[in-house]
């Protein structure tokens, strides 16, 4: 009988180390559930290395020694994309402006646009599109301002500053994928007619509220000098005040103010940040996925893309979703502002919904402070689907809210 006892007993023993190593085993095969801010899954020792020294440089806070301005937003790149952690959402406003001419209108330079109709001045030349509304206080002595000023006569825009959470995976989306979602002509008979803005080179863009920016590098290597006034190799000029050339003794540091590895190591960063999870389903939350799909949401908020082969493994053939066609849609004069290349004033990118649950403010300008806000707001190609949404009980309304505030 001791034996019998002493033979379980044993045995006992036996089933506890392996369920214990079993444990050990998932826990290790297992990944950790994402959060807002960890890099995306996959990458290699190196790749995870650069992401960290590029958080770094993301975080940096510059001062008029050590480059900042003289004309600037912000002192650094966090100081925009902070909520809830760097690469978020930010509550500054900046202004942006352009003007958008008729056949035979002069610019605010002065210059005709050929007898084009439609032609969109970028106002490069006299300190645009993006005006810094900062000034350092080396540039205030010398000129008395505290902002650029914006030409007399341009059209005038506001843009939040939206969190940047998964940017690597959409720059990793092949402009094939783009191109295959535009009906520029609505060809289906549907109203949506998504069509690609193109940069100034013909290239076709997908970054900015108004998609002419067409990759990730660029937009984050413009942004140092643009935001920050700090030069870098690949925008070694501080630019103009509203283009005017800068007074002497205003910007103490040589150009280029950022070294190109300190840049490529902040595009890395941005490159590799996740998409940030879900939030945990909330009662009502399935039933207002499918209610948004009902609606014809999805026909511009397309919930999946997909990436094309990469030299990043980490970013190769992986499914994102970023709720967005990344296409210019009309959205009715109501939201309409500025124009930027091929972008009319009332043409916008649709905007990605990834990490939709920080933001405290909606729109391109944040003119919406609630999601039904921001919906109620739509117009032009998404008019119908407002209407829908107008049209529905308030439990489907809940229902389409509480999916949408955990995306």
């Amino acid at each position: 009988m001791k034996h019998l006892l002493g033979w379980q007993e044993g045995r006992l023993e036996g089933v506890l180390i392996l369920l214990g190593l079993l444990g050990i085993v998932l826990a290790t095969d297992c990944p950790k559930e994402l959060q807002p801010g960890d890099p995306l899954p996959r990458l290699t020792k190196e790749q995870l290395d650069e992401f960290e020294r590029g958080r770094v440089v993301f975080e940096r806070v510059f001062a008029e020694e050590t480059g900042l301005g003289p004309l600037f937003n912000a002192e650094s790149c966090a100081e925009c994309h902070e909520d809830p952690v760097s690469g978020g959402a930010g509550d500054e406003i900046e202004l942006h402006a352009s003007l958008f001419h008729e056949a035979g209108m002069a610019t605010v330079a002065g210059v005709t646009p050929g007898g084009v109709d439609g032609f969109c001045d970028a106002l490069v030349d006299s300190g645009g599109p993006i005006y810094q509304l900062r000034a350092t206080s080396l540039l205030q002595e010398a000129l008395g301002i505290t902002a650029e000023p914006v030409p007399a006569g341009a059209q005038k825009a506001q843009r939040t500053s939206p969190d940047i959470f998964g940017f690597g995976l959409l720059d990793a989306v092949p402009d094939s994928v783009l191109l295959y979602h535009a009906d520029p002509d609505d060809a289906n008979g549907d109203g949506i007619s998504g069509r690609p803005n193109r940069f100034f080179d013909g290239r076709i863009g997908r970054f900015g509220r108004k998609a002419v920016v067409p990759t990730l590098a660029e937009f984050n290597a413009g942004a140092f000098q643009i935001e920050q006034g700090v030069t870098t190799p690949q925008a070694p000029e501080e630019g103009t005040v509203g283009g005017r050339p800068l007074p002497p003794g205003v910007d103490p540091v040589p150009d280029p103010e950022l070294d190109a590895e300190s840049v490529r190591l902040a595009q890395q960063f941005v490159r590799f940040l996740a998409p940030p999870p879900r939030a945990k389903a909330k009662r009502g939350s399935t039933r207002g996925e499918q209610i948004f799909a009902q609606l014809r949401c999805t026909a511009c908020h397309v919930p999946v893309l997909r990436t094309g082969a990469n030299e990043v493994k980490a970013l190769e053939y992986r499914e994102v979703r970023a709720y967005s066609d990344l296409l210019l849609h009309d959205m009715g004069p109501e939201l309409a502002d500025i124009c930027l290349g091929e972008a009319e004033p009332a043409e916008f990118r649709t905007e990605p919904l990834m990490g939709l649950r920080f933001s405290q403010h909606f729109l391109h300008d944040g003119r919406a402070a609630t999601l039904e806000e921001a919906i109620r707001l739509h117009g032009g190609e998404a008019a119908a689907a407002r209407d829908a949404f107008l049209a529905l009980t308030p439990k489907e309304r809940a229902a389409l809210l509480a999916f949408l505030a955990g995306l």
